[in-house]
């Protein structure tokens, strides 16, 4: 079963010494690479909502969806590096490097982890009249009979695009 692991990135800045200090001073944005509603959007918004509760800050939510995460990320990565701009992020920040040449931000450079937030199962799933009880039978049925099987995800670069 793969694990979704989500991340909260931006330049470190949660530890006691910088919590000491006067941060934020001013609204923070959280930018979720993804569409409304969708689980990364709930996890930023309500690690967005207990941040609020925690600096006594607004914590906005602004979502930045289109070219597997790169639009969002590319966001933050131009963002001025003072933890004012954060990025919430799954498996695709680590998987889009490969499947994208040239990116426009470095994922290695421009980023910085600040904390594991939230870990999701990933399940698939596949209607009762299709001949597959495991995915090793799915996988033969799908080798057996070419272009016969379709699937869904939420877009390339995913872990359920590439677990597809």
């Amino acid at each position: 079963m793969h694990i979704l692991r989500y991340w909260l990135l931006t330049i470190p800045f949660i530890t006691p010494s910088a919590l000491a200090q006067t941060y934020p001073t001013k609204p923070v944005r959280l930018i979720v690479p993804f569409a409304a509603g969708g689980s990364t959007d709930i996890i930023g918004r309500t690690v967005g909502q207990k941040l609020n509760e925690l600096w006594g800050q607004p914590v906005v939510v602004d979502n930045r969806p289109g070219g597997s995460t790169v639009i969002g990320t590319d966001a933050v990565a131009k963002a001025a590096p003072d933890g004012h701009t954060l990025l919430i992020t799954p498996a695709p920040f680590t998987i889009v490097p490969s499947l994208i040449a040239k990116l426009p931000y470095d994922p290695a450079k421009d980023f910085e982890p600040i904390t594991l937030i939230n870990t999701t199962p990933l399940v698939v799933v596949v209607h009762p009249g299709v001949p597959a009880k495991s995915v090793k039978e799915l996988i033969a049925l799908a080798k057996r009979k070419p272009g016969a099987l379709n699937y869904g995800s939420s877009g390339s670069g995913g872990s359920n695009h590439l677990a597809g």
